[in-house]
C-alpha cells in the first residue's frame, strides 16, 4: 500500500463542500423561543444550523501529570434534499494544545484529524416518535505536529433518539476503518458510541449526561469520558447562542487523564 500523500488536496475539498450551505443560508423565517432552541439542540439531526466551539480540558495525563486542551470546532448544517428528507452534515475539527502527555514529551500545538459525518434523516419522526438518521462518516488526516493518525478512513454512522416532553434520550454511533495512509502508522478499526439523556427547563436551561466511548478493536484499547453539562440559551444582541459547562470523568485502559471539564459556546442560526 502506498503512503497517502494527497490529504492536503482532499481535506480542503471536503471542508469546502461541508461549509457551502453557510454561504447560501438566508435570514431565519421565524424566531424560536429559548425553550424551543434548547430542545432542538438535544437533537443531532434537528433542522437547526449550529456552530459549537467545544473546549475540553484534561489534567493529570500520563506519568508526568501532563495537560491537554482540545477545542472541537464542530458545525452542524441541515440541508433539505426532498419533501420528506434532510441531509445533516457534521464536521468535527480538533485544535489541540498539550504538554507532557507521554512522559516528558514537551509541548505540541496544532490540528487533530477531522471527522465528517452525513446523516440522511426523515423530516418527521416515525409513528412511535423515533427520530433517526444514518449515513457515511469520513476520517480525514488533517493533523499537524504528529497529533493524528495519518490515515484516511470511512465507515457508517447513525443516530436515534426520542423526545418525551422535556426529556431526550438517544445514542449516536459510528465505526471507522482506515483505507489508505501512512504504512508506518497503525490501521484504524474503531467504534465510537455516545449514549445521552437530557432534560430541559423553562428559560432555555438544560442538563445533559452522556458518555463518549471509543473502542479500538485491533489493540483492545478503550477510551471514554462521562460528561455532565449544564447549558443555557442566551442572546447576544441579535445573535442567539448557547453556553455550557460541566465536569468530565475519564475511564478506560487507554485514557490516561485523571480528571477534566468541558466548556462550550454554540452559535445558533434557526431556520
Amino acid at each position: 500500500m502506498k503512503k497517502f500523500t494527497s490529504k492536503r488536496k482532499i481535506t480542503p475539498l471536503f471542508i469546502l463542500i461541508f461549509l457551502l450551505p453557510f454561504m447560501v443560508v438566508g435570514q431565519e423565517e421565524e424566531q424560536l423561543s429559548a425553550d424551543e432552541l434548547a430542545q432542538k439542540l438535544q437533537n443531532p439531526v434537528a433542522s437547526l444550523i449550529s456552530v459549537p466551539f467545544q473546549g475540553n480540558f484534561d489534567f493529570g495525563v500520563g506519568p508526568s501529570d501532563g495537560r491537554r486542551f482540545t477545542m472541537n470546532f464542530q458545525p452542524v448544517v441541515p440541508i433539505s434534499i426532498s419533501e420528506d428528507w434532510n441531509l445533516i452534515g457534521r464536521l468535527i475539527l480538533p485544535i489541540i494544545h498539550q504538554n507532557d502527555v507521554s512522559g516528558n514529551s514537551g509541548r505540541q500545538t496544532g490540528l487533530g484529524d477531522a471527522v465528517v459525518s452525513s446523516f440522511f434523516s426523515p423530516k418527521e419522526p416515525s409513528s412511535g416518535g423515533l427520530i433517526w438518521g444514518v449515513g457515511p462518516v469520513f476520517l480525514l488526516p488533517t493533523a499537524t505536529d504528529n497529533l493524528g493518525l495519518e490515515k484516511f478512513g470511512i465507515g457508517p454512522t447513525g443516530v436515534a433518539l426520542k423526545q418525551i416532553g422535556d426529556i431526550t434520550i438517544g445514542a449516536l454511533a459510528n465505526h471507522i476503518w482506515s483505507v489508505t495512509g501512512d504504512d508506518d502508522r497503525p490501521d484504524v478499526n474503531a467504534t465510537f458510541v455516545q449514549p445521552f439523556i437530557a432534560k430541559n427547563f423553562t428559560g432555555g436551561y438544560a442538563i445533559t449526561l452522556n458518555t463518549e466511548l471509543t473502542q479500538n478493536w485491533d489493540f483492545d484499547a478503550t477510551s471514554g469520558t462521562v460528561n455532565l453539562t449544564g447549558s443555557k440559551v442566551i442572546s447576544l444582541g441579535s445573535q442567539l447562542a448557547q453556553v455550557a459547562v460541566g465536569p468530565r470523568i475519564p475511564y478506560g485502559n487507554a485514557n490516561t487523564s485523571e480528571w477534566g471539564f468541558r466548556a462550550a459556546f454554540v452559535l445558533l442560526f434557526p431556520k
